[in-house]
């Protein structure tokens, strides 16, 4: 039996001619199909994905979709008397308690509905962006040698900085005439898992196959929307895994919790919190609650997804 990292492996590495899914051009109309819906495999979806991307991923045109967030009351965070159980839960992957601890205590919050990027920002949005907007200077640190990665056009773009992000959203904001934002943490983490207060976007039991994280075994980006079973439960895909998100909200401590100074506070002082983990990141970042910021280092690059309070598609 082979296991999810295997599968991922084999169907994006094996040679086009030996993988009947990445025929190109005459099964580009079932890429399209396999991955405007539900069905699939990661691993399949990824090897769709890479061919879809090549003739122009109809998931991420210029403007990004959108997905409509109804407004619902979160308990949000973790309660105090969790804290201790969740690092035992994911100590074997080096989880200190301090991690943990900032997102204590859990409380309530209501969100207003408002509208988020169905999928992060992609490789080839963010160049329309660069092109469009004269900065094409600023390119991402994942670019290598600065050239648009014209193979992973419908991957997550990943290597900006927050600043780089907002620019974004500023020209997006031009595009559409609807103010286009980073989502706040309440609003990230409501989208991920809803009143219910589940622990990961699709549940409450970690699942390496329901998003792209480090035991998924990929060890880089994938396609959007690879990963079916990890899609939350208002239509919004890859909240868990392939890049850490910015939000909008700079890290504090929580009413009635305590400042938590660890290596990220030492390191950047004040940081905007990221959410999701990535693909080099354990599962433990995949979880809902989970606080992070933009630890610096060729590792952890960040991504971003968009939002508005109104639909800029209408």
């Amino acid at each position: 039996m082979t296991s999810a990292a295997d599968e991922a492996h084999f169907s994006v590495v094996l040679p086009l001619a030996l993988n009947p899914l990445l025929r190109p051009p005459s099964t580009v109309d079932q890429c399209r199909t396999l991955l405007e819906s539900d069905e699939g495999t990661p691993s399949s979806r990824i090897a769709a994905g890479a061919v879809f991307g090549l003739h122009g991923d109809t998931r991420a045109p210029r403007i990004p979709r959108f997905t409509r967030v109804p407004g619902g009351s979160l308990r949000m965070g973790t309660p105090d008397s969790k804290v201790d159980s969740v690092v035992d839960s994911w100590r074997h992957v080096g989880v200190e308690r301090a991690w943990i601890a900032k997102e204590a205590p859990a409380h309530s919050a209501d969100v207003a509905t408002f509208w988020l990027g169905t999928y992060p920002v992609t490789n080839h949005q963010y160049a329309c962006f660069l092109q469009e907007s004269g900065q094409s200077g600023v390119r991402p640190s994942t670019w290598l040698l600065g050239a648009y990665p014209w193979d992973r056009s419908n991957h997550p773009v990943a290597g900006v900085g927050p600043r780089d992000a907002e620019a974004y959203c500023d020209w997006l904001t031009e595009q559409t005439d609807v103010a286009i934002r980073l989502p706040t943490e309440e609003e990230w983490e409501y989208a991920a898992r809803g009143s219910d207060g589940r622990e990961f976007p699709w549940g409450e039991q970690f699942r390496a196959d329901a998003g792209n994280v480090r035991e998924f075994g990929l060890t880089t980006t994938s396609p959007i929307g690879s990963f079916p079973a990890g899609r939350s439960w208002c239509g919004v895909w890859d909240l868990a895994g392939n890049v850490e998100e910015f939000t909008s909200t700079l890290y504090h401590a929580y009413d009635h919790g305590g400042w938590v100074a660890d290596d990220l506070t030492e390191l950047l002082g004040d940081y905007p919190v990221t959410r999701g983990g990535s693909f080099s990141r354990f599962g433990d970042l995949a979880r809902c609650a989970r606080r992070h910021g933009p630890h610096p280092g060729e590792l952890y690059p960040c991504g971003f997804r968009v939002a508005a309070d109104t639909d800029p598609c209408a």
